[in-house]
């Protein structure tokens, strides 16, 4: 198996010490492994992806010593495999349409009998509210925004674990092996259409790893819980399931994660300051 990675940031603001860490982290398990990375421009949201922003990515990334292989995909190009995908979910009756809004999934997790809400790797877990008792994929997909009817979903899979092949680890030493029982209330039935973008980050990764032939994917550990939900799609959509590698995040002083807001630490700051790429290096560390 030749080893292909990618590193596949948004343009939406531009990259820090983080995102560095990342690319090369990425970047040099493929050099070592003899394999490739490729590149990828996670822009379904176009209301906040910039050109400038990309244009930074590809400067940043060449500044610091990144090369990838062609083409570079863009999500937003990617629109016809996410509907095929929604189309063969929603005839198989796994999604549903919900007309919720914020606010009203807000009030009904404040509910005296429902308790404080609850976080899962997809944001606030959704109560269910819009969840038909029985598959309700009658006529043509409807243009709405369409969540994963998850008690549907594992009845479907019959197995009682999600097992991946992890070669770094989750936030508190984690590794491959969870339990599906859980996934009603810590995951939920989670959105993979929005009415703004037509599909969601969930969705989009899994097909396009899949699509680029991804062997391996290296991202930051803040990720991994999301992948209980990227191994349950892949097992939906019948595709193959990449080896993990979940790394360390580069923090702040405070001790939280950076973020593109977090312009301190962007890369082309540092660069306008006179550091060097092997200055990163040294920065973020091994």
């Amino acid at each position: 198996m030749t080893f292909r990675t990618r590193f596949a940031p948004s343009p939406t603001g531009p990259l820090h010490l983080g995102h560095a860490y990342s690319a090369l982290l990425a970047y040099d398990m493929a050099r070592a492994e003899g394999g490739e990375i490729l590149l990828r421009i996670e822009d379904i949201d176009q209301s906040r992806a910039r050109p400038e922003w990309e244009a930074q990515i590809y400067d940043d990334l060449g500044w610091l010593g990144v090369s990838w292989s062609q083409p570079v995909m863009r999500q937003s190009e990617q629109q016809a495999r996410y509907d095929a995908a929604l189309d063969q979910l929603w005839e198989q009756g796994f999604l549903y349409a919900c007309t919720c809004t914020r606010a009203d999934i807000k009030a009904a997790l404040n509910a005296p009998q429902e308790g404080s809400p609850l976080l899962g790797p997809d944001g606030v877990i959704y109560p269910g509210t819009c969840r038909p008792h029985k598959p309700s994929n009658i006529g043509p997909r409807p243009d709405a925004v369409l969540r994963l009817n998850m008690l549907m979903v594992l009845q479907a899979l019959d197995i009682d674990h999600i097992s991946f092949q992890e070669t770094g680890a989750g936030p508190n030493g984690e590794m491959g092996n969870m339990a599906y029982g859980d996934m009603i209330q810590t995951v939920g039935d989670i959105v993979l259409a929005r009415r703004d973008m037509g599909t969601s980050y969930h969705l989009s990764v899994v097909l396009d790893d899949a699509a680029q032939d991804i062997t391996h994917v290296v991202r930051g550990e803040d990720l991994f819980e999301a992948t209980k939900i990227h191994v349950v799609l892949q097992r939906l959509l019948k595709l193959p399931t990449p080896i993990y590698h979940h790394h360390k995040l580069i923090r702040d002083d405070q001790g939280k994660r950076l973020a593109k807001r977090d312009d301190a630490r962007a890369i082309s700051l540092y660069r306008k300051e006179g550091a060097t790429p092997e200055d990163i290096r040294s920065i973020i560390g091994p």
